[in-house]
């Protein structure tokens, strides 16, 4: 979920179930701010404090692309 204070350009956001604002998927699962060619993130700088758990090429990352990866085959 989104906090607040996070400054995400409105386009890559969505509510949830809940009601919260969250970051968007696309049909495939990937997170919408991602860069297919080059697996980054496009707001990496201004991304969201969810995603700051997550640091490019860490164990949790790599899990995360694998289910997505797998999911989208």
């Amino acid at each position: 979920m989104l906090m607040g204070d996070d400054d995400i350009p409105p386009e890559l956001t969505e509510r949830d179930q809940w009601d919260g604002w969250v970051m968007a998927r696309l049909d495939d699962g990937w997170c919408a701010a991602l860069d297919r060619n080059t697996m980054l993130c496009t707001i990496y700088e201004h991304r969201p404090m969810i995603c700051h758990d997550y640091q490019v090429g860490d164990s949790d990352c790599i899990e995360e692309r694998r289910l997505h990866a797998n999911a989208s085959l």
